[in-house]
């Protein structure tokens, strides 16, 4: 059974490597990322703290933990469901999805592991040069209290690791949604521009969400897009304990399954009913 199921992953794991390794040429385009997203983590931290400064109670969580909280968001900004994948794009646009749909391999999982390379290509470049700076240039800069602090114990670090993991699946899940939306709307745009409100303020990117109100609470826990940063980056900090980690990851996979599902769907019923124009 395992090698039988090594021979079927086999493909896929192909399309990872050679992709990654492919998207790993746009450095220029990755540090000029990092610069802006280096910047606007700056702005936040200082909005942050001034109102930490005059908080009149006890906020939810403490300003280290806001702070591996921001430049965390901002090292991994890229990894989110903030677009759809610009070669799936042009092959709906152009047609050429239709030789795509001749390969001898399942179209969903083709394009899921082509969009899992895509994503975390892109957070790499970016992540590397965000963290050494958050980690060793801001101390020696005179700015240590500001610098990423460590992760709140080992525990913590490994639970974040799993909960990266699987921000991972659902952030593939969620883009793989709307790459089969494609089949109708052709053109990618509108989702971008929608992505980037509706990621940016339910996964905890533009507010922490323990910051938001306490009405708000309720619902905010149980949406999809509070595992694509708010979980993994409280795990780190130690706002989320080592012994309720396991249960978010779980509820982070529960929903990479539901968009999976949803996206599988998607994908079996516009292929049936896919027309290609052109010759």
């Amino acid at each position: 059974m395992k090698p039988r199921m090594a021979e079927a992953l086999r493909p896929f794991l192909a399309v990872i490597g050679a992709r990654y390794r492919m998207l790993l040429q746009y450095r220029a385009a990755a540090f000029a990322g990092f610069g802006t997203q280096l910047f606007w983590g700056a702005i936040k931290l200082m909005i942050l703290a001034a109102f930490y400064g005059v908080a009149s109670s006890e906020p939810p969580m403490s300003m280290t933990q806001i702070i591996a909280y921001v430049w965390l968001g901002q090292a991994l900004f890229a990894l989110l469901p903030w677009n759809v994948d610009p070669e799936i794009w042009e092959k709906m646009r152009t047609g050429s999805v239709a030789y795509e749909l001749l390969r001898p391999l399942d179209l969903y999982a083709f394009w899921f592991a082509s969009t899992v390379a895509f994503k975390t290509a892109s957070a790499t470049l970016r992540m590397i040069p965000m963290v050494l700076t958050c980690v060793f240039v801001l101390p020696l800069v005179g700015l240590p209290e500001w610098a990423l602090p460590p992760p709140a114990s080992q525990l913590s670090l490994l639970m974040f690791l799993l909960a990266l993991g699987a921000t991972i699946l659902l952030t593939t899940a969620i883009t793989m949604v709307l790459h089969m939306a494609l089949f109708w709307t052709l053109s990618g745009r509108g989702f971008n521009a929608i992505m980037y409100g509706l990621v940016g303020f339910f996964s905890g990117l533009i507010v922490p969400l323990p910051l938001l109100p306490d009405w708000l609470q309720g619902m905010l826990y149980w949406q999809p897009f509070r595992g694509l940063a708010d979980v993994p980056f409280r795990i780190y900090s130690g706002s989320i304990a080592p012994a309720e980690a396991g249960f978010e990851i779980l509820l982070q996979l529960g929903w990479t399954a539901v968009m999976i599902v949803l996206g599988y769907t998607v994908y079996w019923y516009a292929r049936s009913r896919l027309v290609v124009q052109g010759g």
